[in-house]
């Protein structure tokens, strides 16, 4: 298997690196300290990012987007992930892969705009009753003539509060199965300035400074039957076929960070003196960067592995699993040493370390939780044997 980088994959990392450095780096410190991405800030972001043609790059070329294959697209989130999420992720957006999935009128609506940065997404799953356990989901959408009556509350969804429609996911029915009965949920598109939803800001939160979340309240929203998006009873099955990727994405952002830190880590160890010699020395500073180096590079590797498989569908549930599980924790284990190597100076705002280590607390959970993870792949290995 050979992930040597080909030309075009070269040039997409050298100009999301750069612009990454040049655009984004500047900008880090004002929204660690205030906690607020400003809208100008982001829109003029925004603009640079659409010029250079960053933006949208995970949507397919047949609806506007660039058109990445995975591991390419995988390798432009490593470099953007090296910087605070919301200025990577609210101003060089990556629409929601599910958009794609909507009728000719759909995408015309909401993804085509999206695309041209006119629009932007979010998504709502997550509910105070329901969060890895999805099928607990109370909020329900119930069928009144040509439309859809949704009521219920969905919490820590992102981004909400700048977005301009919601991807909520709703209870339609329930179905019998010997372990009793399971909800059966759709997916309906909610515009916000629609009728009975009620946005109100989230919680704060001690990781990605910036980048919001918000607690979306539907009382009798009442949407039209065009607004469902996929078939009835199936948005559990329209968000896999679209979304399963987004558990690299979570990874692949995770290894720009770790590198991010791991580079400043070995700088200071090579330049740092202390007891007349250069702390790189020492072999309780030379065997942390052995770790995190080998750490890293097989987080590196079963990412890349994972992507490289994922459009010939060679990609399985436990190969995504296993690259989070590992990207993430790598990500913690990384963050924590090289604070150590630092010590008091790297728990100073002054350096992107104290950040690093903060943003990657959430990375075990969102996306689902490092325990998802490992019962995914456990799952895999034991349901052939029927255990």
């Amino acid at each position: 298997m050979n992930f040597q980088l080909n030309e075009e994959q070269q040039m997409i990392v050298d100009t999301t690196r750069a612009f990454v450095e040049k655009e984004l780096y500047p900008l880090e410190q004002e929204i660690e300290k205030t906690g607020i991405l400003r809208k100008e800030v982001a829109d003029e972001v925004k603009a640079k990012a659409l010029a250079a043609g960053l933006y949208a790059a995970n949507i397919p070329e047949e609806f506007g987007g660039g058109g990445l294959d995975t591991l390419t697209w995988l390798l432009y989130e490593k470099e953007l992930g090296r910087a605070n999420y919301a200025l990577h992720w609210n101003c060089v957006a990556r629409p929601s892969n599910i958009l794609c999935a909507g009728t000719p009128e759909q995408r015309q609506k909401y993804l085509e705009p999206c695309v041209r940065g006119e629009k932007s997404d979010c998504l709502a799953m997550t509910e105070p009753g329901a969060g890895s356990d999805l099928r607990g989901m109370k909020a329900t959408a119930v069928a009144d003539g040509d439309d859809w009556i949704l009521n219920g509350t969905k919490h820590f969804i992102s981004h909400a509060a700048e977005a301009d429609f919601t991807i909520a996911f709703m209870a339609t029915g329930e179905q019998d199965t010997p372990r009793g009965k399971k909800k059966l949920i759709s997916a309906f598109f909610v515009d916000h300035d629609n009728p009975g939803l009620d946005i109100t800001a989230g919680y704060d939160n001690v990781s990605h400074r910036g980048y919001t979340n918000a607690t979306l309240s539907f009382n009798d929203c009442r949407v039209p039957k065009e607004a469902m998006l996929g078939e009835l009873h199936k948005g559990f099955e329209v968000a896999n076929d679209w979304l399963g990727a987004t558990r690299l994405q979570v990874a692949a952002t995770c290894l720009g960070r770790a590198d991010r830190a791991f580079k400043l880590a070995v700088e200071y160890a090579a330049e740092r003196e202390q007891f007349g010699q250069k702390i790189g020395k020492f072999q309780g500073v030379s065997f942390k960067l052995a770790d995190m180096a080998t750490e890293l590079k097989a987080a590196e590797l079963l990412v890349w592995s994972a992507g490289s498989d994922y459009d010939s569908g060679r990609c399985t549930d436990a190969d995504m699993a296993m690259a989070k599980l590992k990207a993430t924790e790598m990500l913690a284990m990384v963050a924590d040493e090289a604070i150590q190597i630092f010590g008091g100076m790297g728990l100073m705002s002054e350096l992107p370390l104290e950040r690093i280590w903060r943003d990657a607390r959430i990375e075990r959970i969102w996306e689902g939780t490092s325990e998802i993870q490992r019962h995914i792949i456990s799952r895999s290995l034991l349901r052939p044997y029927g255990a």
